[in-house]
């Protein structure tokens, strides 16, 4: 199965056609031919963000002070030192940097445990070591803290033919030398590397090193600023190596990819909003709590109503640049309602991905895209790989393993 954008016409009944049409394919999208991938560690492949921002919370309590998060664009890619120098310079507070760092650092070692995967990244990791890609990872952090963090998730420190951690060189990034030491111990050339960063100073750090790089900014609203990066994408999900000339994912169905299902439920609060009456579909949005732990993109799935009963179901997580809304919203839901049904329970079960989120030149343009969207999706929960979710007991069964709201 090709991944999109690709799409065989089903005409196309001669194989030496297809073969004919998916090399021009990968000809005008190729970028450049590269041979390794070196990864950065911390809002890359785990979701350190979030963690930084819950140790910081707890820790400015101590000097009357609040973190909100506005200032983590200064902290994130930097080294340790540096990030504590941004946070004794913001908050003003009565100590140095090396002190802070000490103080801190036992507060991060007891958390690492609590450390998630970010979507997609078992995906890579496991995709490019079953193919034989040599990787190697590069982080800013002190080679014990990777340790550490990396010995959470299985199989990591064994795909990795190479680690260089931000103590083991002379300076970190945006310096290229981190990225050249893993080349160099990967022995491939710079020019044959492909780097995958979530941060500006990792960015131009790999750029500094001759190389090849994709952004997955950690920060959202943020793409515009990553100028120097020669491909900007929302989340792991939305990577393509046939782009650089590595092998291709071979798990998309139909233009959508199939997920670990993951859950959500909780009262509508909020129903038949700004996106029913401008796009014309029904719409569920409001929620109470924000999804942060999923990249903006759409997705689909099954939706249970309380008091109605199952249906198809696309969500659109992200802040729809169309409207610039200033929250995450999940809207919709494949069904005409001729009512409310605020109050109800809303239980939703993803399944699966469709394309990260975009804007749209005209509101004619978005409204296209949302129903080919549903489409898509309709079609594709009618294949039995998505169509078993639709249970009432498997509902009841993930709902009492996990605990996320709307």
């Amino acid at each position: 199965m090709f991944p999109p954008p690709f799409f065989v016409n089903a005409s196309l009944k001669s194989a030496g056609r297809v073969l004919i049409l998916t090399t021009n394919w990968m000809m005008n999208s190729l970028r450049k031919l590269v041979s390794c991938v070196i990864l950065d560690l911390d809002g890359t492949l785990v979701n350190t963000d979030g963690i930084v921002s819950e140790v910081l919370k707890v820790y400015l309590v101590k000097y009357e002070k609040k973190w909100d998060g506005r200032e983590a664009h200064k902290i994130i890619g930097k080294t340790p030192i540096e990030a504590a120098a941004a946070i004794v310079e913001d908050y003003e507070l009565p100590l140095s940097k090396e002190d802070l760092l000490s103080e801190i650092s036992p507060m991060f070692s007891d958390q690492w445990c609590k450390l998630k995967a970010l979507p997609g990244a078992y995906r890579l990791v496991k995709h490019l070591r079953g193919h034989g890609v040599k990787m190697a990872l590069a982080s800013n952090s002190p080679r014990a803290s990777i340790e550490t963090k990396i010995s959470y998730h299985d199989t990591w420190k064994e795909s990795f033919a190479a680690i260089v951690a931000g103590d083991e060189v002379k300076a970190g990034k945006p310096s290229p030398e981190i990225f050249l030491e893993a080349s160099k111990r990967l022995n491939v050339d710079p020019s044959k590397c492909l780097v995958i960063e979530d941060s500006l100073p990792g960015v131009a750090a790999a750029k500094a090193a001759n190389m090849e790089v994709v952004a997955v900014p950690s920060l959202p609203k943020q793409s515009h600023l990553y100028t120097d990066a020669d491909e900007v994408i929302t989340s792991l999900l939305d990577l393509h190596p046939e782009k650089w000339g590595l092998p291709p994912f071979e798990d998309w169905i139909d233009g959508t990819l199939p997920l670990e299902p993951w859950y959500i439920g909780g009262p509508v609060i909020k129903g038949y909003g700004r996106g029913s009456k401008v796009l014309g579909i029904p719409t569920v949005e409001g929620y109470a709590t924000v999804l942060s732990e999923n990249p903006a993109g759409v997705y689909f799935g099954w939706a249970k109503l309380s008091n109605h009963g199952f249906y198809k179901m696309v969500m659109s997580i992200g802040w729809n640049p169309y409207f610039n809304n200033t929250e995450k919203t999940i809207p919709w839901l494949l069904h005409k309602f001729d009512k409310d049904f605020y109050g109800e329970e809303l239980h939703l079960l993803v399944v699966g991905y469709i394309r990260p989120e975009a804007n749209f030149p005209s509101l004619e343009s978005l409204i296209a895209k949302i129903h080919e969207d549903g489409k898509r999706a309709e079609n594709a929960l009618e294949l039995p790989l998505y169509a078993k979710y639709k249970d009432e007991m498997y509902f009841k069964s993930i709902a009492h393993g996990q605990n996320s709201h709307l």
